[in-house]
């Protein structure tokens, strides 16, 4: 969503006709998950002014691309929306090069401004929301925004109240993105999720090519350390965050949630054993510790002694990162960024 973001709203405010294209089902190896999305602008601007038609973001990574952008483009003079599949039994995906072994289906149609404002300041604020929308029959592109309370923040006119409802209820009881059944008819719950946020205690040299990459992957990324002269800005130049405080105190003012990854980096018991303190019986879904196995036993006796659980204590990844066989601060990053996507991912990476 952040990646077409910027672009998107920029195409709107030169009045350009806008499409979205976003993938709704995927099958066998296609390269893009539910969710992804891909922005089309028509060849001309408010002004009158020609051009090449504009696309932003990618639905298969290359494979069908040109195809969706054709049918964006007739979906926008028609006004309607259009449900497209390919797949390598289909002579188009052939055609057009999805021959890697998937297949998906992709959701096309005029972009709502109104439901899209709505959706912009949410992903801007980093902000959870859902919107269900129907896939086909006669209310095909109706759709219904909800926040994370569950109130509706836009809906299409042509919902009844009884749908409305059916519509809430699928929301309220889906984990995921993904196309449900409602009655005889399919709809599409898209998941506008907050942005991950990595917390790094320790402006160490392994941080700094760890925010970097962090931040080209999509994480929010915070810096806590009461050293001064390590975190900073210098060093630091695009973290959202940089606290001095001990972690003990930035934890809770920084805020420790599902979207929240720790990654302990200092050494200094000083501070890293306030962050583990603080973070381990906090709900979050990664807590990595830089160490060794002789310094980390040593860990367990001083967070056993602060009256830490064994169950709790379990939870710390270390040594972070998954075995690569890294030396260089560039490849520690790597190796720990790994790790924490794998997480993010849902996949099952051991503890060490």
């Amino acid at each position: 969503m952040l990646d077409i973001l910027n672009t998107m709203n920029r195409w709107l405010a030169e009045e350009r006709s806008v499409a979205l294209a976003t993938v709704v089902k995927t099958w066998g190896s296609a390269p893009r998950r539910e969710g992804s999305k891909m922005g089309v602008a028509s060849q001309s601007d408010g002004v009158g002014r020609q051009g090449a038609p504009a696309m932003i973001g990618s639905v298969s990574g290359g494979c069908v691309e040109g195809a969706v952008v054709e049918e964006a483009l007739a979906g926008m003079k028609r006004g309607k929306a259009r449900l497209l599949k390919f797949g390598v039994a289909d002579d188009m995906a052939w055609e057009v090069g999805l021959t890697c072994g998937g297949s998906i289906e992709v959701f096309v149609e005029p972009l709502d401004s109104l439901w899209w404002d709505a959706l912009a300041e949410l992903a801007y604020n980093d902000n959870f929301g859902v919107t269900v929308t129907f896939m086909d029959g006669a209310l095909i592109g109706e759709k219904v925004l909800l926040d994370a309370a569950g109130e509706v923040l836009y809906r299409t006119d042509s919902l009844d109240e009884n749908i409305l409802a059916e519509m809430k209820a699928i929301a309220a009881s889906s984990r995921k993105s993904g196309i449900v059944t409602l009655g005889e008819t399919r709809v599409m719950v898209d998941m506008q999720v907050e942005r991950p946020h990595l917390i790094l205690i320790g402006g160490v040299h392994v941080a700094i090519p760890l925010h970097r990459m962090a931040t080209q992957v999509g994480f929010r990324v915070s810096i806590v350390d009461p050293r001064a002269a390590f975190a900073s800005r210098e060093r630091f130049p695009d973290v959202a965050n940089i606290s001095h405080a001990y972690p003990d105190k930035a934890l809770p003012a920084l805020g420790l949630d599902r979207s929240t990854y720790l990654a302990v980096l200092t050494h200094d018991p000083k501070i890293d054993d306030k962050a583990l303190i603080t973070a381990l019986p906090a709900d979050i879904p990664y807590i990595g510790v830089l160490s060794s196995g002789r310094t980390h036993r040593q860990r367990v006796a001083r967070l056993k002694e602060a009256g830490l659980s064994d169950e709790l204590i379990k939870r710390i990844r270390t040594p972070i990162g998954i075995e690569i066989g890294s030396s260089s601060p560039e490849e520690i990053a790597v190796s720990i960024l790994a790790e924490i996507i794998a997480v993010r991912n849902g996949l099952r990476v051991d503890t060490h």
